[in-house]
């Protein structure tokens, strides 16, 4: 089957995302937790980090250097953006030192503020494709911060006196806004850095992020007591925020007790709703001893599990999987990366697991589990267009520009990559037909893979892994 062909195969699998998104507005409530903060976007060129690294005299040795992804002086901010920037990759670095802080903000300054942390965006997300009730957990949730929440009914926090109310108009003047900054940069973009030019082979992303509460996972005792009520009903707990955890705290605490408490704080939550399912979006968590302590802990109790590229790699490297995690570091494609899904499998016994790569989505899942193969694939088509929809516009802030990317075929990269998996499932468990139906499954396993809708100038790439995760879990009604 030639790729038009194909092509006009998957217009038509694509065509169930309109109807797929009117049944998001039967679920009823949804908890988004932990971690929502603002956003400070910036796009920039390689000429302006060239500028950057001259007028502030920056050691290049310092920029070029292989050490720890961790930002603790200004040099570590460019080595970051570099980092990126070369691999054409997202990646998420923490400040830890507050100088810095002060430092990007005088030099680096932002285009604009928007909401961010994956508990936010999941959050908007959420509440603009529909969802009845999206409550949302903010660690702080001042007037600047708090605006930055679309300005729907349906999704809701707890004020200072532990109420219910709409996000965006809850002010609690006390506390402060926590700010990451975002900055992008274009496919093909050059940057020269101690005598080396560099190209930018894909449009992505650098964060660095300086956030004291969530560094720390601090929940909220007003909205944790809220969501044990009995009226909650979440059928849906979306987990984001522990990426930012050390072994070791600022004042002592360790990480994983404060994964701990989360586990004993999101067990009542689900009492309300038993059969809910809970995902986990696992991020880019640099703290090896925390990222363990994630996969053998906290895993054991979600449903779902979602992650890019990188993150995936990131798992095996504690999994006791290096050397493919290397393998898959060399030659990041579907065939071995879905290698790794299966060995995460293998270990964490999680039934649903999902892979958003650039070009395609890839879900693995123990047979029969309570979302079907059908299901999972047309709400990764909903995801496919509303990311597609998202980068295309800037923003997804009205259900009206949702289905913008609606008849939009899917890309090249993503059939290409389609085939290669379909290869690799054809040699571990035998023939199939994926390239057609994106559709796999045997005695024990169900594979479901979508290629996807490309744009070639993205306006944003911002917060596309969790808008990709939730609505491929959420929009599979």
């Amino acid at each position: 089957m030639s790729k038009s062909e194909l092509k006009a195969v998957w217009l038509k699998n694509y065509s169930t995302a309109p109807e797929q998104l009117e049944k998001m507005g039967e679920i009823k409530g949804l908890i988004s937790a932990f971690n929502a903060n603002v956003d400070a976007v910036i796009k920039v060129s390689g000429k302006d980090v060239e500028k950057l690294v001259e007028n502030n005299k920056l050691d290049t040795n310092l920029i070029i250097s292989e050490e720890e992804r961790a930002i603790r002086k200004n040099e570590d901010a460019i080595r970051g953006i570099l980092h990126c920037f070369k691999g054409g990759i997202a990646e998420e670095w923490l400040i830890e030192d507050v100088e810095v802080f002060y430092w990007l903000n005088k030099n680096v300054g932002y285009d604009k503020m928007q909401m961010g942390g994956q508990g936010g965006i999941v959050a908007n997300a959420m509440a603009v494709c529909g969802v009845q009730n999206v409550y949302v957990h903010c660690a702080s949730s001042p007037k600047e911060q708090s605006q930055l929440f679309l300005d729907l009914p349906n999704l809701l926090t707890t004020d200072e006196n532990g109420e219910l109310q709409q996000a965006s108009n809850v002010d609690r003047k006390d506390d402060n806004a926590l700010i990451h900054w975002i900055i992008e940069f274009d496919k093909g973009d050059t940057l020269t850095i101690g005598g080396e030019t560099y190209t930018c082979p894909k449009a992505n992303r650098f964060i660095a992020t300086y956030d004291p509460l969530n560094f720390k996972l601090h929940i909220d005792d007003n909205f944790n007591i809220r969501m044990a009520k009995d009226d909650v009903n979440p059928e849906y707990i979306i987990l984001s925020g522990y990426q930012m955890l050390h072994e070791t705290l600022a004042d002592g605490t360790k990480g994983a007790d404060r994964i701990e408490l989360s586990k004993k704080m999101i067990a009542e939550w689900r009492k309300s709703c038993p059969d809910n399912l809970l995902h986990l979006e696992v991020a880019s968590t640099q703290d090896k001893v925390v990222r363990k302590h994630l996969i053998d802990s906290l895993v054991q109790d979600v449903d779902s599990l979602g992650f890019n590229e990188r993150e995936l790699i990131d798992i095996l490297e504690v999994i006791g999987e290096e050397e493919l995690a290397q393998e898959c570091d060399q030659n990041t494609d579907a065939s071995n990366l879905f290698k790794g899904m299966l060995k995460v499998y293998d270990y964490t016994k999680c039934p649903r697991m999902q892979l958003h790569m650039f070009g395609l989505y890839v879900t693995l899942q123990r047979k029969g589990f309570k979302v079907t193969p059908l299901q999972n694939r047309n709400g990764m088509q909903l995801a496919a267009t509303v990311a597609a929809a998202k980068a295309g516009t800037g923003a997804i802030n009205s259900k009206d520009v949702l289905m913008w990317a609606k008849d939009h075929k899917v890309s090249d990269v993503g059939l290409n990559e389609l085939e290669g998996l379909s290869n690799t499932v054809n040699g571990i468990f035998g023939e199939n037909e994926m390239l057609v139906s994106g559709i796999y499954s045997n005695e024990e396993i169900e594979v479901i893979a979508v290629p996807t809708i490309l744009i070639e100038k993205p306006v944003t790439l911002v917060g596309m892994g969790d808008t990709i995760s939730s609505v491929s879990l959420v929009g599979a009604v």
